[in-house]
């Protein structure tokens, strides 16, 4: 698999945002907001994750859907190897795996919509992989029933508060898993805003029309 050296950016830029957020999703937010325990809700990966798909989407603007993949195939390998030294290797195997069916959906779903509006093509494909992303990777990472991957204690236990107006009580790591949603969902919606400003810097490469 040959990279164009062109997209060398995209893909040291992707091993960076992975790999902070592999490390990060181990460490809770700690204080309360509006009498909400943030630690049951929240991680600091939540906050570095999504800029992997303005990443994404960014190359595959330029470099068509083909480049795209292979951004993510490399910044994936990459960021595999350094995540197994800076969290475990079940957290690894949890993001290995959501990390390439999110950013796979995404790029498909990108390619699908960017001759509509500029802000459609980026908002539904980060969303939607985002989606998939946050069942996967908390499922393996945390469920129980995939424990056969390894351990994870220090997660497995604990109960946490979803709506803390209600206080319905569930896992720790299932309410992690809606608050970590909620998080993707907001920045999806604010990285609009630098998307529509490189828009204009990173311009469709011959071959590719103008697209999103």
């Amino acid at each position: 698999m040959l990279i164009d050296k062109r997209t060398l950016p995209f893909v040291a830029l992707m091993t960076l945002v992975v790999v902070s957020s592999n490390y990060l999703v181990q460490f809770p937010i700690q204080g309360t907001l509006f009498g909400i325990n943030l630690a049951d809700l929240l991680t600091y990966g939540a906050f570095t994750y999504p800029f992997a798909f303005l990443v994404t989407d960014l190359t595959n603007r330029q470099f068509g859907p083909s480049a795209a993949r292979k951004v993510v195939a490399v910044g994936f390998a990459v960021a595999v190897v350094f995540s197994i030294f800076a969290s475990t290797h079940r957290i690894a195997i949890a993001s290995g795996t959501a990390y390439l069916v999110g950013q796979l959906l995404d790029i498909t779903v990108f390619n699908r919509l960017r001759r509509l509006s500029w802000w459609k093509a980026p908002l539904i494909a980060s969303l939607l992989g985002s989606a998939i992303d946050t069942i996967i990777f908390f499922s393996l990472a945390f469920a129980p029933v995939f424990a056969f991957i390894g351990p994870n204690d220090d997660f497995a236990i604990g109960w946490g508060t979803i709506l803390g107006i209600f206080s319905t009580e569930a896992p720790r790591w299932i309410s992690w898993a809606i608050g970590d949603f909620s998080v993707k969902l907001l920045c999806g919606i604010v990285l609009l805003l630098p998307y529509g400003a490189f828009i204009s810097v990173v311009k469709p490469m011959p071959g590719q029309a103008a697209k999103a």
